[in-house]
């Protein structure tokens, strides 16, 4: 398949769990009037199967072969997108902490990696105006984007954030053991052959440490409006 980002409008925000990727990405979507793709959430997704399906999650030919038999995708139509796995809505099952402590081991395998990017490319192909965020969205699924962001926070930040994402929801959650499934997931995640997380050369990396999400997103639509000027594409 071709390069979606050859064809397409697309903004890429990659970055480690806990830095409001995902809130961002929507939010800046909703600026721009763009669809939004939680790559994070397919992992996750994958992660929710070998749980199910009892799939050692380090057997990469396995799950692949898994994410072959099952229907892994959004429902677009919604605000935001929800993900399902087959009929069922996961979008809220996947943020649990079963799903945490093991979605890293199965976003080192390659074979799902593989495969997860050719549905990402496909997403893209099928939404030409959209703002992709993840761990290797800049640096390796769309690399020809025409806008990259990098966001990052300090890991304690991080996991309160998402403590207190998971305490709105009304999910059990541990404030420690959020904080250790943070850093295991950086350094793994940092460390994989296969996709690691970087900041892709020439991204625009921005600190959301001490920054509110209103804030960061104010930065990211002033940079995209500039850069569809630019392109000679109308900006919000």
């Amino acid at each position: 398949m071709d390069d979606p980002a050859s064809t397409s409008m697309i903004i890429t925000i990659d970055g480690p769990a806990g830095t409001g990727k995902s809130t961002v990405a929507r939010r800046l979507a909703e600026e721009l009037g763009w669809s939004c793709l939680d790559t994070g959430a397919m992992y996750r997704a994958c992660a929710l199967l070998s749980l199910q399906a009892g799939i050692s999650p380090d057997n990469g030919p396995a799950m692949a072969a898994a994410l072959d038999r099952v229907r892994l995708g959004f429902d677009f139509a919604a605000s935001p997108p929800r993900l399902y796995l087959n009929d069922e809505d996961v979008t809220d099952r996947v943020r649990d902490t079963d799903v945490a402590g093991v979605v890293s081991i199965v976003a080192q395998q390659s074979e799902v990696r593989s495969v997860l990017i050719r549905q990402q490319r496909q997403i893209a192909s099928e939404h030409p105006k959209l703002v992709t965020e993840g761990r290797d969205q800049g640096s390796v699924v769309f690399p020809d984007a025409i806008l990259r962001f990098y966001l990052d926070a300090s890991p304690e930040i991080r996991a309160r954030r998402r403590a207190d994402q998971m305490a709105r929801a009304g999910r059990p959650v541990d404030l420690q053991e959020v904080l250790a499934q943070i850093e295991q997931r950086d350094e793994l995640d940092s460390t994989r052959v296969d996709g690691p997380l970087i900041c892709p050369e020439g991204a625009i990396r921005i600190d959301t440490t001490d920054a509110s999400i209103e804030q960061v997103v104010a930065m990211l639509v002033e940079h995209a409006d500039s850069r569809l000027q630019d392109s000679g594409e109308p900006g919000c």
